[in-house]
């Protein structure tokens, strides 16, 4: 499983021209899946992502977890992430999974995150043509595989 964080003021979803989902300051998450990915993967990334310190305190250091800083999410699934460039030009994507595992996967994770954030978590639409929207702020992106979790 493959996140990319961005650390936002504002993020938003649209499909199909009207705004499916919107969140203020807080974390918009790409979330790649892969056909090894389990609920261990689910809920190791849920608490990383809960407990990275990535906003800042009073005295302007990231030194806050998004738990601390009341912020919300907005979770996209994003199979390109497990895109395979090794050979010639065009991706690969044999590691993503397919909608049978990835949509239960992705709605776990939506799941978990919620709880672990103790309110509601904004989504797009499982393999729809999304249009995103954000401000990235600082800008701070991160990356975290869970197969890179040892």
């Amino acid at each position: 499983m493959i996140a990319v964080i961005q650390r936002v003021s504002e993020s938003s979803v649209t499909i199909n021209q009207e705004v499916k989902s919107s969140i203020g300051n807080g974390l918009m998450i790409l979330l790649g899946i892969e056909e090894a990915d389990s609920q261990e993967d689910i809920e190791w990334l849920c608490r990383k992502i809960c407990n990275l310190r990535i906003f800042p305190d009073e005295a302007e250091v990231m030194n806050r977890s998004l738990l601390d800083a009341d912020g919300e999410a907005l979770v996209l699934s994003q199979f390109t992430l497990q895109a395979s460039t090794k050979k010639g030009n065009r991706p690969s994507y044999i590691k993503a999974a397919r909608p049978e595992t990835a949509i239960p996967l992705y709605e776990g994770f939506v799941q978990q995150l919620s709880k672990d954030l103790g309110k509601p978590v904004q989504t797009g639409e499982f393999g729809a043509d999304m249009k995103v929207s954000l401000i990235n702020d600082g800008p701070v992106t991160i990356i975290i595989d869970t197969k890179d979790k040892k």
